[in-house]
């Protein structure tokens, strides 16, 4: 998605960032909200901001570290009734340019990456001369929204899970349990 097609954007010309960090708030307004409404296929977002510090990483990369907030609807998986969600997620994300030496990932014999689940994430690479800090934030929030929201108190009552006896297929052979050998 492109910085034009991104429903919440706030570009960061890399080559303007300064050796010491800068903090920058961020929020959406009421357009901006409809459209990651869309993107995040939820009912609506009433709220959505972030709270970033931009800095230099190493030679040519970039830091953003800080903080994603945002107020969602979404609809029940059982009721379809509205429910409303708090986001409030923590961003620290790396970019560097595409051809990086910093981009390279760590491989093992054979080619084989090396990934530590436990570990820091990938940098994200970029191509140009600025980086998304609106869409990476955006991202972030999107990664913590619940895919199966509930009402508080609602389950799926009317399901009812057969038991292993009711699953199992009768025997072709039962037929012949009754047949008598003349």
């Amino acid at each position: 998605m492109s910085v034009a097609d991104a429903p919440f954007s706030y570009p960061v010309k890399v080559g303007h960032i300064s050796p010491n960090p800068v903090q920058v708030r961020l929020s959406a307004d009421e357009r901006e909200r409809a459209g990651l409404a869309r993107l995040w296929d939820v009912l609506a977002v009433q709220a959505f901001s972030a709270e970033l510090e931009i800095r230099r990483w190493k030679k040519d990369g970039v830091r953003l570290k800080g903080s994603v907030q945002a107020r969602i609807v979404q609809a029940c998986v059982v009721t379809l009734e509205p429910v409303e969600a708090v986001i409030d997620e923590s961003i620290d994300a790396i970019f560097v340019p595409e051809g990086s030496k910093l981009a390279r990932m760590a491989t093992g014999e054979g080619g084989e990456m090396l990934l530590d689940p436990d570990g820091p994430d990938a940098p994200e690479i970029f191509s140009g001369d600025t980086i998304d800090a609106g869409a990476a934030a955006a991202e972030h929030a999107a990664l913590a929204i619940d895919p199966y929201p509930r009402r508080d108190g609602v389950a799926f009552e009317a399901h009812v899970e057969s038991t292993a006896a009711e699953d199992r297929r009768p025997s072709p052979f039962a037929v012949l349990k009754d047949f008598k050998k003349d």
